[in-house]
């Protein structure tokens, strides 16, 4: 472990983000917007923290070592998410205690989108911007961009992408430099939100809300610029198409995105096995939600009917979590089926949260194996993935996360219970969270303000595992990681 290195990488990363309070500065100014002191002041508070722990460290270049990546992006995530918290603090047209404060800010940085705030569509134009870019740049991951931007760093850069990188295939590389890497993804992530942002405009949106939504579709985040989600625009069907297909392609890994660009053919897309199950799932769950809609007559209108069941299964499928509609409230199993959906989430390597495509790809591939040898005991069955046979560590790695999510889910939900919150609640409220969905069902389906602190505060830490897919967390409680 290398404290000192640690210290100094945290005081840079904090500088870092304290630039991202400048947007905000410069949309409250376009407004003429009274928050602009609550981000001028979070400004230089967090660029003062930063330089007053890099200053004193500034020369100790040292390589991180793997645990001090762990270490690193696990401090960061939680710094961050209390720093960024503090506009919320500060802002003199918002009333939010510190826990409702950080709680909407670790919500926004996970990509989680459950929201606290009653509301939203009296809210300042630069609190509303500053909503959906926390998005934005939790959605590829802050450390990446640092990693990409910064290469005068004088670390190795490897340690923390493959601490936040999503996914059981962690040594997946881009290009050659991790830095290359991470600026492959992030020319592919601008290139998306100027796209998504240009086909919300053309839609019917203004540039405001164009631009804020399309920071959330990319990130797969799913705060609005107004209370009604994206039910505000349900005049304008169009905007609907052009979220369903965004967050389709937010969804999918950003490496095909990246050999799609590199190749000019989109050949890889239909060659890759999480892709095709990714589409399959998705399109299963749209048939049932579809026809089930329509048998129960929700709607008035065929049109309606496939609009809503498509946009919201791609929706909670992808764990965005917009809503058209208050989808907690339909009929029958449709809620329950929507929510198992978000557990199976986005593939590796996007902006999606859940247990990722890939993983639930493996789970299957292997309980279809341990049935094969149930009957045939001595046969050597082999996993393979696109006709590849996959490692046998990584399909124990796959085991492992799936008992250690199963575990820490049972305890959160426990303790939320143990609060006073009945179980469709409970269980919603942290699968919502873990999977970085946002919207849950009972209690927490239109929003988080009416839980207890206690209940917010174990929610955060849940986004919070989710994010950092639970072991980059985890490790750093177990005795054997600190053991020198």
């Amino acid at each position: 472990m290398h404290p000192l290195a640690i210290q100094r990488m945290m005081g840079l990363l904090l500088m870092v983000f304290s630039f991202t309070m400048v947007p905000p500065m410069i949309v409250a100014l376009i407004y003429r917007d009274e928050s602009i002191s609550a981000f001028a002041e979070t400004f230089a508070l967090t660029l003062a923290a930063g330089g007053l722990l890099w200053l004193p460290v500034r020369r100790r270049r040292q390589d991180l070592r793997l645990r001090d990546g762990f270490v690193v992006v696990v401090l960061f995530w939680t710094v961050l998410g209390l720093v960024g918290a503090v506009p919320f603090l500060l802002a003199d047209t918002l009333v939010m205690t510190a826990v409702d404060a950080a709680f909407e800010s670790i919500s926004g940085l996970t990509t989680t989108g459950a929201t606290v705030i009653n509301g939203i569509d009296n809210l300042p134009p630069a609190i509303l911007y500053y909503r959906q870019q926390l998005q934005w740049l939790g959605g590829m991951g802050i450390i990446v961009l640092a990693v990409a931007i910064m290469p005068m760093l004088g670390i190795g850069g490897m340690q923390l992408y493959r601490a936040e990188t999503p996914g059981p295939l962690k040594d997946t590389k881009l290009a050659p430099r991790i830095a290359e890497s991470a600026k492959a993804l992030w020319y592919i992530y601008l290139a998306l939100t100027a796209a998504c942002a240009a086909a919300y405009w053309f839609a019917g949106m203004d540039l405001f809300d164009a631009v804020g939504h399309a920071f959330s579709t990319v990130a797969i985040g799913g705060f609005s610029t107004h209370d009604a989600s994206m039910g505000y625009y349900n005049q304008l069907p169009m905007v609907e198409v052009v979220a369903i297909v965004f967050m389709l392609l937010a969804g999918v890994n950003f490496a095909l995105h990246f050999i799609a660009w590199r190749g000019r053919t989109l050949r890889g897309y239909f060659q890759d096995s999480e892709f095709k199950t990714y589409l399959a799932v998705l399109l299963t769950v749209a048939a049932a939600t579809v026809t089930y809609l329509w048998s129960q007559e929700v709607f008035e209108t065929p049109q309606r009917t496939l609009l809503h069941g498509i946009f919201q299964t791609v929706s909670i499928g992808t764990t965005t979590g917009f809503t058209t509609h208050e989808y907690h409230n339909w009929p029958g199993f449709l809620p329950v089926l929507l929510l198992f959906a978000s557990f199976i989430g986005g593939c590796a390597g996007s902006t999606g949260g859940g247990i990722k495509v890939i993983r639930f790809l493996l789970l299957l591939k292997q309980g279809r194996r341990e049935i094969l040898r149930v009957i045939h005991p001595n046969a050597v069955i082999p996993i393979k993935v696109g006709r590849r046979p996959v490692p046998n560590n990584i399909i124990d790695a796959v085991w492992g996360f799936f008992a250690a999510y199963v575990a820490v889910f049972s305890l959160i939900m426990l303790l939320l219970m143990l609060d006073g919150m009945d179980q469709v609640t409970a269980f919603s409220a942290v699968a919502a969270c873990m999977n970085n969905l946002g919207p849950g069902l009972g209690e927490v389906g239109a929003h988080y303000a009416d839980i207890s602190d206690f209940a917010k505060v174990v929610l955060s830490v849940a986004m919070l595992l989710g994010r950092l897919e639970i072991f980059t967390l985890l490790v750093l409680v177990t005795p054997a990681f600190w053991r020198h």
